[in-house]
């Protein structure tokens, strides 16, 4: 179903060491608005949308995040890949006692990963709406990001990231209305 380019969606190429930036960008990767949720909802979604337009979507869109995940996961490595033990720890990316510098599915705050981040309702309406404001919610948390940083290598990435979101959010909208307009014509249940 899926052909693996070898390839970052968006090329990374951080040279500063920041731990600190590190351990608040790991929220896109297994924080509550991350990435992984993303690509977990979509791609479970797909079974029950109501018709094959929709099912594309969520399942086109459901891949990207994936490929924002090994983003994000990209960025995380980089940031931290010379950094000093007493650097991490200084920057209280502590999650480093556990898993090396293996990457762990954590929020910012250190919160584990954990399914109740993600909706399905075998409702399409429903489900859009919660793919809407999933979207808004991780265009918010890369806002967020941005603020952090003056540093142009990763501020680029997370600005692609960024409008990435938008155009999802608008993907979803349309296909919101297309699955409304079914439903007032009876077609859709």
């Amino acid at each position: 179903m899926w052909v693996y380019e070898k390839k970052l969606q968006y090329p990374v190429k951080i040279t500063n060491t920041n731990p600190r930036l590190a351990k608040q960008l790991i929220s896109q990767y297994g924080g509550p608005d991350g990435e992984l949720s993303a690509a977990l909802r979509y791609l479970n979604q797909r079974f029950t949308m109501p018709t094959n337009n929709t099912k594309g979507l969520v399942t086109d869109i459901g891949t990207e995040e994936l490929a924002h995940l090994e983003i994000i996961g990209t960025m995380v490595y980089q940031l931290t890949r010379d950094a000093d033990r007493e650097q991490i720890l200084e920057a209280g990316y502590d999650s480093v006692v556990d898993h090396g510098r293996g990457l762990f599915y954590v929020s910012a705050t250190g919160v584990p990963w954990t399914a109740t981040y993600i909706q399905a309702k075998d409702d399409p309406i429903a489900d859009l709406i919660e793919d809407m404001a999933a979207e808004q919610k991780a265009r918010a948390t890369y806002n967020h990001l941005m603020s952090l940083t003056d540093d142009p290598s990763v501020l680029d990435v997370l600005r692609f990231l960024r409008e990435r979101e938008i155009v999802h959010f608008q993907r979803f909208g349309e296909a919101l209305v297309q699955v409304q307009e079914n439903y007032a014509c009876k077609k859709v249940f």
